[in-house]
């Protein structure tokens, strides 16, 4: 017999019924994963979550009593945490990510790229919104050292390359292809990246890619 994985179990903390009533909808609707719990406030949202114990957290910036980016902290450690909003305030995107998040969503994205929200974080991954990502690209070539690349660096030459193709916005399996190497192999090599560059996040990793020159405002992004 071919064992079936478990769903994702999924908690939705958002101040608004209808919000909450249309994740639910699009995310039940996914043979891979399921809705365990609702919260509609943040204290409310730290509560399930330490007693249901959902595999990925989506969570509203905008709640009474605790916010979005304040749940999002305090439950990083154990929980992958995707913060969505209606905002998408350079502040709230830097400090949601910077919090530990594994992905910030607008609520306006739609229902594929929520699905795919989950099941990056799912994966160790981070998905960002587009409108979100091209800003916070442009950002961070905005502040990229001038100059050469800084020479001094934990990295090795592939893990270097992999850095650059995450920072070029490419999924495990795009690096896998382009470098001849397995997926897997892939995310164990952003591991050993995030843990040498102490990066909370894929984000990280291309944030220090993109400061320390190793990317340049030429090359091209997804």
């Amino acid at each position: 017999m071919i064992h079936q994985p478990s769903p994702t179990r999924i908690l939705i903390a958002d101040d608004q019924d209808d919000i909450r009533s249309g994740f639910r909808l699009v995310l039940d609707s996914q043979p891979d994963m399921t809705v365990v719990g609702e919260a509609a406030d943040g204290r409310s949202a730290l509560a399930k979550a330490r007693d249901l114990t959902p595999d990925v957290v989506l969570a509203d910036i905008r709640m009474p009593g605790l916010d979005g980016l304040e749940v999002t902290r305090l439950l990083a450690a154990t929980t992958r945490v995707v913060v969505i909003t209606t905002f998408d305030l350079d502040e709230y995107v830097h400090t949601a990510l910077r919090n530990g998040a594994c992905g910030f969503l607008l609520k306006r994205s739609g229902p594929t790229l929520l699905i795919e929200a989950v099941r990056a974080a799912m994966a160790g991954d981070t998905l960002i919104s587009p409108q979100v990502t091209v800003r916070l690209l442009h950002t961070l070539v905005q502040s990229a050292l001038p100059g050469p690349a800084n020479k001094a660096h934990p990295l090795t030459a592939r893990e270097l390359e992999i850095a650059r193709l995450i920072a070029n916005g490419r999924t495990n399996a795009e690096i896998g292809a382009t470098l001849h190497i397995s997926a897997g192999t892939v995310k164990t090599h952003a591991a050993n990246i995030q843990a040498k560059l102490a990066a909370r996040n894929r984000v990280g990793i291309a944030a220090w890619a993109w400061q320390h020159g190793h990317m340049t405002p030429d090359q091209p992004t997804r």
